[in-house]
């Protein structure tokens, strides 16, 4: 079957016709025509745009119709054919494949406003270079294929359009400049994106603080007046690197919502206490992105008085856990005490009580704040705690055996040093006074409340209206952070920085949470595609998680065959299937025209 046009009484009109053969009086084969469907006015469809007939025949050859009137006959259609010639010695008679990636980043790239952001900025600072083809190319970089910022440059023709038109490869320094000098826009810009595209879900945003290594041999130094006050403090600092590593570190701050979709980023020099990130992080972003009330949950790093006063300034509220072994004598007696506690299982009980505290606020002032606190006991949380503790709970046991001829080594002895009674310990050095009375020294009390707190675990929350395990609930989401963590760190490479200056090394960052919030973007696309009850089980996998998602983009390639066409590779991969899925991105078995190609990206759907 095929469309054909036709002229009655003057006016131009379609029909579905089919074409068959058959022989004549004379014995000879002639085609016939059989009209299957007469679809009327041609001007009835016409969309005004040029070559309508052509567009029409080829799509009911490619089985999408654009007249819903021809989907019962698509499967009758015929198929289109193409030749192509190739010449010994034409540059079509090899392959080279190129990314075709940004058929779906371009999209996420401009519905998170980022390509109007940086051609607003370059119109005004009157930049001459290609400032929005280098950072597409630094973000995407980062998401298909780490590397250096030289290195990603030379990436540039990897891409089936190169992202780049100029070609002065140090640009990418002035780029970071930019970026640098407008991190604060770039996030309220993304914020305003998504809040109008997804929604942002603020009824709970988690913070934690996490750092990169850097392989320089000495911290930077703190910029100093000339009477040796500090201006500015250096940004590569030793500091407790989450990977024990003795070198110098920078410390990042993170918030995401609830949808695991990142707000914003905050930078500190590696020294800097988790807990005093807190309150600037928050300052400097959250507090001024016109959000909705938050409930902020955080680790226990972060809670002290000063800190909830200022989230509860804000009009905001949290959930923080707070460390047991830190509580008051009292505090661990009522922990302790099983009255009270609602048996949910064998495996797990909880209970709760409301109670006023005296802070220290942020202008120096004690406040009194009511909070309410969730003490459960998790089974799951005992094993866990025993198994790490274990070899210490067994050199114990053999203490006691056999206390004289026991060899104590540095390590154990360290360890040892919070249990022992204080009048045993050398002030001085630190030292145990005699290892041969070892088992006069161990403070039994001590030991006897760690083995009975093991499994136990403290919440505390300003939200004293709400259910104790919504409360619990809402807390343990904060494990998504560290999932984001580990995607900057593994998938997008974040920990290698080829930068050194302070300016550039917070640029790079802000690249690293632009992929990471494009990366979250795709991925809530997929969840929101899936079936409820899927959806539900995939947690913040999203149903791909990161290093897969990666690698089904930087597979997709095309290769060009001809002066017209391509050809499309890997679109057999289930997982593109499931991001083209997400993004209603279609991609027929076909050969594709340059057109048929702008063609996909415009019908992807982000927002």
């Amino acid at each position: 079957m095929t469309i054909e046009k036709y002229e009655s009484n003057g006016i131009e009109c379609l029909r579905v016709v089919r074409t068959y053969r058959v022989k004549n009086t004379n014995g000879k084969s002639v085609n016939r025509k059989e009209v299957i469907k007469s679809l009327g006015a041609l001007s009835k469809y016409d969309d005004g745009q040029p070559e309508y007939l052509q567009r029409l025949k080829q799509s009911f050859a490619e089985k999408k119709p654009l007249i819903p009137e021809l989907l019962p006959y698509v499967d009758q259609a015929p198929k289109q054919k193409i030749a192509v010639s190739f010449t010994f010695g034409d540059r079509y008679c090899s392959c080279t494949p190129k990314l075709f990636a940004p058929c779906i980043l371009d999209p996420v790239f401009a519905a998170l406003g980022l390509d109007e952001l940086f051609a607003s900025i370059k119109h005004s600072s009157r930049i001459k270079y290609d400032l929005q083809g280098i950072i597409r190319l630094l973000t995407y970089g980062l998401l298909l294929e780490p590397a250096s910022k030289m290195a990603t440059m030379k990436q540039n023709d990897s891409y089936y359009r190169p992202l780049v038109k100029s070609t002065y490869a140090d640009n990418v320094y002035d780029a970071l400049d930019v970026i640098y000098e407008n991190k604060r826009q770039i996030m309220q810009r993304m914020n305003t994106c998504i809040t109008r595209g997804i929604g942002r879900n603020t009824s709970t945003v988690f913070y934690d603080v996490t750092n990169f290594c850097f392989e320089a041999k000495q911290p930077d130094e703190d910029g100093l007046d000339d009477e040796g006050n500090v201006l500015e403090r250096g940004l590569r600092k030793m500091g407790v690197s989450k990977k024990n590593r003795k070198q110098p570190i920078v410390q990042m701050g993170l918030f995401l919502d609830d949808n695991g979709i990142p707000i914003s980023i905050q930078m500190f020099p590696g020294n800097t206490l988790d807990h005093l990130t807190f309150r600037t992080a928050m300052k400097n972003t959250v507090d001024n992105l016109d959000l909705e009330r938050l409930i902020l949950i955080v680790d226990r790093e972060m809670y002290n008085g000063t800190n909830m006063c200022h989230v509860l300034d804000q009009g905001d509220g949290y959930i923080v856990s707070k460390s047991l072994k830190k509580s008051t004598k009292n505090e661990r007696a009522w922990v302790l005490d099983q009255e009270g506690y609602t048996v949910v299982s064998p495996d797990f009980r909880y209970k709760s009580r409301i109670i006023t505290r005296t802070v220290t606020a942020e202008d120096g002032s004690k406040r009194k704040i009511q909070e309410k606190v969730v003490i459960y006991w998790s089974r799951a949380f005992y094993t866990r705690e025993k198994h790490e503790n274990q070899s210490f709970l067994d050199f114990i046991e053999k203490l006691k055996a056999k206390p004289a001829g026991f060899r104590v080594t540095a390590a154990q002895r360290k360890g040892l040093r919070k249990y022992m009674k204080k009048e045993m310990i050398q002030k001085e050095t630190g030292e145990i006074v005699d290892s041969k009375k070892l088992l006069s020294m161990i403070d039994d009390d001590k030991l006897t409340e760690f083995n009975e707190l093991m499994g136990y675990y403290q919440i505390v929350s300003s939200e004293l209206e709400m259910d104790d395990m919504e409360i619990i609930d809402k807390y343990y989401g904060l494990t998504r952070i560290g999932d984001k963590f580990r995607e900057m760190k593994g998938t997008l490479e974040t920990r290698l920085i080829w930068v050194n200056t302070p300016e550039h090394i917070q640029a790079h960052l802000m690249i690293c949470f632009m992929a990471l919030t494009m990366m979250r973007i795709i991925q809530h696309k997929i969840k929101k595609s899936l079936p409820e009850e899927t959806a539900k089980d995939l947690n913040w996998s999203y149903g791909l998680p990161g290093d897969r998602l990666q690698k089904a983009l930087r597979f997709w390639s095309i290769d060009q065959i001809s002066d017209e066409y391509y050809r499309m590779s890997n679109i057999n991969d289930e997982d593109l299937k499931t991001i083209c899925s997400a993004v209603n991105l279609q991609i027929p078995l076909k050969l594709f025209t340059l057109g048929d190609l702008r063609s996909l990206k415009s019908s992807v759907e982000i927002f």
